[in-house]
């Protein structure tokens, strides 16, 4: 299972941190990924890491502000945003899969709960 956290309402420009405590120990050896649904859009890939955090993957719309991380040994991985947008305002979900990087278009086998980061100008 998977539990994301640290979403809240963030002026434009400053920075916030997601968390992603994972349980059971598969998840230390699958990829991990971030998604986000933006108010009345569809989900969208934000960012994924390897297991051993090797490849890193983001979208083009995050690259140079986002940055993905993950701690094995606590089952843990991490979304540090900074210059947030206004566009950047969704609700975010942390995933993983066997299949890397996570693919919205063949399914993602795990999800977490999502928690809303709402980026005000």
């Amino acid at each position: 299972q998977l539990q994301a956290f640290g979403g809240g309402l963030v002026q434009a420009g400053n920075s916030l941190r997601l968390s992603c405590a994972a349980s059971g120990r598969i998840f230390s050896s699958i990829g991990m990924g971030w998604f986000r649904q933006p108010p009345g859009k569809e989900r969208e890939f934000v960012a994924a890491i390897s297991w051993n955090s090797d490849r890193l993957y983001y979208a083009d719309s995050v690259k140079g502000r986002f940055a993905i991380s993950r701690d094995n040994a606590k089952n843990t991985g991490y979304l540090q945003m900074n210059s947030l947008k206004p566009e950047d305002t969704a609700v975010y979900y942390c995933a993983a899969d066997f299949r890397f990087p996570p693919d919205l278009q063949y399914g993602v086998h795990y999800w977490g709960k999502g928690t809303l980061v709402t980026v005000s100008s």
